[in-house]
């Protein structure tokens, strides 16, 4: 059992399973050993190679300059001293997130508009903060780095070599983040898809690990037709951990947020960083689009901006996109409001008229 955490692990690196030859033979193909997930375990995942091809992600280890890294990290850190926990209504009880958290974009003008027209889980951001000067100089390397991890995964992963159906074909442009901290092993966030509200269909994330290092577990979402699962399923939904060490960045690629889940998992114990001790900071650079801009997205009868959903259980439905009610902020009730989602083959979206929406 792998030390820190709470479920069997096994297999660090699908390499090993590559014979001596392989690495130098021109004649044959590399002989290595395909496993996939499986229920009750999990597979840990250290290899950028085994990155790519079992999960939706690209990691790049050492992705900034040390002394930038680390310049990153200490200015972060002292930010975070003053972020809040997010509160927000699950079911019946008010509850608040494991972790810290606050939100950076690019002006002041932006951040008038965060706090008084954007909403996030039925409410509004009360911490909207500018973007920090290390932050400014590490976002044109992130873009970059981006940009060409989205070029490389659709030409060598995707159907023919061409993007997803709703994947925009403009180039990913960063302008917001959110950054966590995570203080101490047993702050963490659970199993979730990332909100596409603002985001579009098929969004891309990049982020970037500082500090400790943290597991970053996915988990496929498998559409079916009944209650039960087949034992192919059970094991495709098996966990995958990926190791985000210090100075890492994490591409999610276009298919993650419909198709899987990810989570920070809870540890037993960690090994402290020699700066952050056992504190890790994280950044999920974004990239809101404006023809989602609330003032566009429909209403539902709460008279809130609807939030975007995929369908991601029914496999009649999977592929779909929804606008629904979301206020599930402290002292609100969700109204049940539904519309189908429309969009183009570029992700644009393709509002109607009719119950909700703004005209």
């Amino acid at each position: 059992v792998k030390k820190g955490t709470r479920v069997i692990g096994y297999q660090q690196s699908l390499k090993q399973y590559a014979t001596p030859s392989d690495s130098t033979s021109l004649d044959t193909t590399p002989k290595k050993k395909k496993l996939k997930s499986k229920a009750g375990s999990t597979l840990h995942l250290y290899d950028p190679e085994d990155v790519a091809e079992q999960t939706p992600c690209t990691i790049i280890h050492n992705f900034l300059p040390s002394e930038e890294a680390n310049e990153l990290l200490q200015e972060l850190l002292e930010e975070s001293k003053s972020f809040e926990k997010i509160t927000f209504q699950l079911f019946e009880n008010v509850v608040s997130s494991p972790h810290t958290s606050s939100f950076y974009v690019e002006s002041y003008d932006e951040i008038e508009r965060q706090k008084t027209e954007y909403h996030y889980n039925g409410g509004r951001l009360t911490d909207v903060r500018r973007i920090t000067p290390q932050l400014i100089k590490v976002k044109p390397k992130v873009q970059e780095a981006v940009n060409c991890a989205i070029q490389k995964r659709i030409k060598t992963r995707y159907p023919g070599g061409k993007k997803l159906k709703y994947q925009s074909p403009k180039p990913w442009v960063p302008n917001s983040a959110f950054v966590n901290a995570y203080t101490g092993p047993q702050q963490n966030v659970g199993w979730h898809s990332d909100h596409l509200t603002y985001l579009g269909p098929r969004a891309v994330i990049g982020s970037i690990s500082l500090g400790v290092a943290r597991e970053f577990r996915v988990r496929r979402i498998i559409p079916r037709d009944s209650d039960t699962k087949t034992v192919q399923e059970q094991d495709a939904e098996g966990q995958i951990s990926i190791h985000l060490p210090h100075n890492s960045l994490l591409v999610m690629h276009a298919e993650m947020q419909e198709e899987w889940k990810h989570s920070i998992a809870p540890a037993l114990s960690i090994d402290p960083h020699p700066i952050s001790g056992t504190t890790r900071i994280n950044i999920t650079y974004r990239d809101y689009k404006a023809n989602l801009h609330p003032r566009f997205t429909p209403e539902c009868r709460c008279g809130l901006p609807c939030v975007l959903r995929a369908v991601t259980k029914k496999k009649e439905n999977f592929g779909k996109y929804f606008w629904m009610c979301y206020a599930n902020s402290p002292g609100q009730e969700n109204c049940g409001f539904f519309q189908w989602a429309e969009f183009d083959d570029d992700g644009n979206p393709l509002f109607r008229k009719g119950a909700g929406a703004k005209t």
